[in-house]
């Protein structure tokens, strides 16, 4: 009754004067959001995060075909606060049980047409969540014209940002694929390179204050949204897929009937520690499907094409790789591009069979395109309806194959995003995982489907076998993508490589990589080296890489800077696993609390002084563990 008596009051004295904002806080009462009809009578808010503005007055509002919602607006209703309590699992994400509690608040706005628009606010902890929902009930069909959603940085705030590329450029007109260095501490306004803006998650540093703005709960009426290029005054602007971005005849902008939603909006803030260790980009996806979970297993993947390429994906070379994953006790063998022309549906199965007698499972690649692309690997347009996905994935649990890594999608336009969902509910009726490339975030399907394992959308390893610039370039990109792109999604960068990459001088130490399975969250690890790069490891690097677990418990943020370093712990089990890569030209010493992890005694497995070679000493858990990290070095700690 509390509540509801000081919803009732703060909506009377916003009906009244037009000026006084409605409040909204955490649970902690740390963050706080401020909502507002501003003097043209549109939509507004503000965050505060303890007692300091860290997002300046910003925009609300969307128009749809029949109905304008960004001006002349009336607020009709402020819902009393409730409190959102909620439990779930995830198979592929940093936490395996994850619990979630926000304060919510509905607003109910009309405009002079007399039509509604609902914008129901979340704040927990560790954000703010908002999204448009459009009440009601229809036959015909609505459509989203635009969007005036802004984010308005305060003054001399720095932003880590990734341009997205301009649509139908690149090889074989495959972007855009979220495939770009990241632009790191520029000052927020800077304008993106090209007129296709920034890329979600976009991270900002305001005072002592750090946000991480992104979307969950694509269902597929919805586009996927990203930041405008232009930001005048540090004020982003939510943006919109280019026209090409679609499924051959669909539509590029979100459409349904009524009632719909758009996503989540999300703004996570706190310390880097809360932007590591949140799960708001599941918290807020939609909850899991019925299905069946029991073929849900995540693991680590050997591959061929990463090192190898084309001339691999053959009978000889594939069955070596499923002997390899067994050797280290790896429960995934990933054959690629061009296996039905290579190999064939008759000689795969007998790579299954052979598999499942070393408890290793197949998984195979396909082409998602159909005329968005000029890309000529196969299988292509096999996938592209409800029936053929019927026909193939049945064909393919009849011969026994584990998943499906599907590459080259167009982009993010609503008719993409549906396609995205409609693979994974045909995938999950015949219990294949699924892995997309060359795709768009994924924005939490990862917990609506617990069978999507992973999505590439990131300038992964194979870039780096293609540009000796980006072999450069590896140490700092690595450091900031788990503040960002891998902050709350799975991310299928493909890490790991001990010996040569051909062509290309390697620039990060064996440390580094080492590391990197750790740093990176991923449902299946697909790890590059080849079994002769194995091979030249010492024992207890090889014994490391077959305990590597691709499903964790609990994430503890320890140490770093976005692009300079990073420094993450993760437990599964009763082990906790530490790692740490250094994501600059320059020797650093580290003192770091261990503290949460009790009094245990571990080893860790660091750079040598030589390059290329490893040291193993143990190492116990304290309050100041001391530790060198060479330049683009790393290292890992286990205590079980």
């Amino acid at each position: 009754m509390k509540v509801l008596i000081v919803s009732l009051i703060a909506l009377c004295l916003w009906g009244c004067n037009g000026q006084k904002p409605v409040s909204l806080s955490s649970p902690d009462n740390r963050i706080r959001v401020d909502v507002f009809l501003d003097n043209q009578s549109a939509p507004g808010y503000s965050i505060t995060y303890q007692n300091a503005e860290v997002l300046q007055a910003s925009q609300l509002g969307i128009a749809l075909n029949d109905s304008d919602f960004t001006r002349d607006l009336t607020l009709k209703s402020a819902s009393p606060i409730e409190t959102i309590s909620d439990s779930y699992e995830l198979w592929a994400g940093k936490q395996r049980q994850i619990t979630y509690t926000a304060n919510e608040q509905t607003f109910t706005f009309a405009n002079a047409e007399g039509r509604e628009l609902k914008i129901i606010f979340r704040v927990s902890d560790d954000g703010v969540a908002f999204r448009y929902a459009f009440p009601g009930e229809s036959d015909d069909v609505k459509q989203v014209l635009r969007e005036t959603t802004s984010f308005a940085l305060p003054k001399e705030s720095l932003a880590w940002l990734q341009p997205i590329a301009v649509a139908q450029t690149g090889w074989m007109n495959t972007n855009p694929s979220y495939e770009e260095h990241y632009q790191m501490a520029i000052p927020a306004g800077t304008a993106a390179p090209t007129e296709a803006g920034w890329v979600f998650p976009a991270l900002f540093n305001a005072g002592d204050a750090w946000l991480l703005i992104t979307e969950t709960d694509m269902n597929g009426t919805y586009h996927a949204s990203r930041l405008q290029q232009q930001a005048e005054g540090g004020e982003y602007k939510i943006g919109t897929p280019m026209a090409p971005e679609v499924f051959t005849g669909g539509a590029l902008l979100a459409q349904s009937t009524l009632p719909f939603a758009s996503p989540w909006r999300i703004i996570t803030v706190g310390s880097l520690a809360t932007i590591m260790e949140s799960t708001l980009g599941t918290d807020l996806a939609a909850p899991t499907i019925e299905m069946n979970t029991d073929f849900v297993k995540p693991g680590i993947a050997s591959w061929s094409w990463g090192l190898l390429k084309d001339d691999a994906t053959v009978y000889d070379v594939q069955k070596e790789f499923i002997d390899y994953a067994a050797d280290m006790n790896w429960p995934y063998t990933l054959v690629d591009a061009d296996w039905d022309r290579k190999i064939g549906y008759e000689k795969i199965k007998e790579l299954v069979d052979y598999a499942a007698k070393k408890n290793v499972g197949l998984l195979v690649w396909y082409n998602s395109s159909g005329a968005w692309n000029k890309t000529e690997y196969t299988p292509k347009s096999a996938l592209l309806t409800h029936e053929q996905r019927q026909q193939e994935f049945s064909r393919l649990q009849e011969i026994g194959i584990k998943g499906v890594k599907i590459d080259f999608f167009a982009g993010d336009g609503q008719s993409m995003m549906q396609y995205y969902n409609d693979i994974l509910k045909d995938a999950a009726q015949y219990e294949l995982l699924v892995n997309y490339h060359g795709s768009s975030l994924p924005r939490g399907l990862q917990r609506t489907y617990p069978h999507m394992m992973t999505m590439e959308s990131v300038k992964g390893f194979e870039m780096i076998t293609f540009s000796q610039e980006t072999a450069d370039l590896e140490a700092s990109h690595a450091s900031i993508l788990p503040f960002t792109r891998n902050a709350f999604d799975p991310m299928d960068f493909t890490p790991t490589v001990f010996h040569d990459i051909p062509n290309i001088e390697r620039k990060t130490s064996n440390g580094f990589q080492l590391a990197l399975p750790i740093i990176f969250l991923s449902g299946i690890q697909h790890i590059v080296e080849t079994p002769e790069g194995m091979a030249t490891v010492p024992y207890f690097v090889k014994e490391f890489m077959r305990e590597v677990p691709a499903r964790w418990d609990a994430v503890k943020f320890v140490d770093g800077y976005p692009g300079k370093s990073v420094v993450i712990a993760r437990k599964a089990g009763d082990t906790w696993f530490v790692a740490g890569i250094n994501g600059e030209q320059q020797t650093k010493t580290l003192n770091l609390d261990l503290a949460f992890i009790g009094d245990k005694t571990g080893y860790v497995i660091e750079d040598d002084a030589q390059p290329r070679s490893f040291v193993k000493r143990p190492v116990s858990a304290s309050t100041n563990v001391a530790l060198t990290m060479q330049p683009a070095g790393g290292f890992v700690m286990v205590f079980e």
